[in-house]
């Protein structure tokens, strides 16, 4: 029992001993955030105990180093006077405070030995993030409204980034939400899905409405919109093109495999004879059974019902500005129709469960041409989307 508890002890020193080390090579490093969490993790378990005591000092140097060494990054971003630089030094000054509201909710942290608190420079930055976050908001609106004088949806999708941070920042600023909407919409990409078919067989109504409906793939984003049927009122940047150009279907096959099966079985009892026909009995005066083994035979006739469909095609993306194919993409979907059922001739006792429940079953009439082409559908839906989803119109 003493040699566990020691062993347990001993583990828990090492660990500790590794996170106080892991912590100040943290410091040495320069990642003085990595520290300061490390640090924080420990003081939150329990800030007064005697083995924490080396993490009150180390965050006490790194939060005061990391403090430095931001003030300095601004204040030579300042120097620059780069417009540019405003959104680093927004960042900084929130990073600022933020650290100090995470340590805020520990304090006091007591030294120990030195019967006093640790003391931490807080600084008050809430003139400078305001005063900082108005030049940055005027600045990105500014740029936003330069990027639509472009006229091109790339700049379009800038602008957006642009406003979306700037209403992050600073919600409902100016007509900012206004200018999101109609960067959005004219940066959006829209395109136009149809499906040729180039096999010589008819292709049911009801798959061609399947594939087409791009409401159920869930593709729509942000930057591109799918529509299968034209709407008069948008021009269409791409279409993506569904060309069928082999339909495949196999006969009606039933396959016949004969398996032969032989088993010794109990069949009932009988009682044990000496070898001179007289029975044995036991200990007790009782007569002994033996079990009457049988040999037992079946022919197992198995029969699979096999039927298969395949559709070959190409999806095609084409520029509808330039009116060029911008790639090609091969497709092709498969669906197989598989029925098994059974009958027996002899004992099936001699059979496998396995083989028992085949015998359940009986022959099914086989799907029509349009059904087995209708059910290759829901995989030629899944390869398409994932053709899509693999390869946007723009990148």
């Amino acid at each position: 029992m003493k040699k566990t508890l020691l062993f347990i002890v001993s583990i828990f020193l090492m660990s500790a001993c590794s996170s106080v080390k892991k912590t100040q090579e943290a410091i040495n490093n320069g990642n003085y955030e990595r520290a300061i969490n490390i640090a924080l993790d420990n003081l939150k378990k329990n800030k007064a105990k005697k083995g924490n005591q080396p993490y009150v000092f180390m965050l006490q140097d790194a939060f005061a180093k990391v403090t430095v060494k931001d003030l300095s990054r601004i204040n030579f971003l300042k120097k620059d006077k780069n417009p540019e630089n405003l959104e680093e030094i927004f960042g900084l000054y929130e990073t600022l405070k933020n650290r100090q509201e995470i340590i805020k909710p520990l304090l006091p942290l007591p030294i120990l030995k030195k019967n006093k608190n640790a003391k931490f420079q807080f600084s008050n930055y809430d003139e400078e993030i305001i005063s900082t976050k108005n030049k940055l908001s005027d600045f990105l609106y500014v740029k936003a409204k330069k990027l639509f004088s472009f006229n091109d949806k790339f700049e379009y999708r800038k602008a957006y980034d642009e406003l979306a941070y700037l209403e992050k920042i600073n919600a409902n600023f100016k007509d900012v939400r206004n200018l999101m909407v109609l960067a959005q919409q004219r940066g959006v990409d829209f395109v136009f899905v149809s499906m040729k078919n180039e096999t010589e067989k008819v292709i049911p109504t009801r798959l061609e409405e399947d594939l087409l409906n791009f409401d159920t793939y869930g593709l729509n984003d942000l930057w591109t919109i799918y529509h299968s049927k034209k709407d008069a009122k948008i021009t269409y940047d791409f279409g993506l093109e569904l060309n069928l150009r082999s339909i495949e279907v196999s006969p009606e096959q039933v396959r016949e495999k004969q398996i032969i099966k032989e088993k010794q079985i109990v069949n009932g009892f009988k009682y044990l004879l000496d070898d001179n026909g007289n029975q044995v009995k036991d200990s007790l005066g009782k007569k002994i059974k033996v079990d009457k083994l049988l040999n037992v035979r079946c022919e197992f006739y198995q029969f699979t019902q096999f039927k298969a469909a395949k559709v070959s095609g190409q999806v095609k993306y084409v520029d509808l500005v330039s009116k060029q194919t911008v790639q090609v993409y091969p497709i092709q979907s498969e669906f197989v129709f598989e029925h098994l059922y059974a009958r027996f001739d002899g004992d099936k006792r001699a059979l496998e469960e396995s083989l028992l429940d085949l015998l359940i079953l009986k022959a099914i009439a086989f799907p029509t041409n349009e059904e087995m082409i209708y059910d290759t559908g829901n995989d030629l839906k899944q390869k398409l989307k994932s053709i899509i989803t693999r390869n946007r119109f723009r990148n």
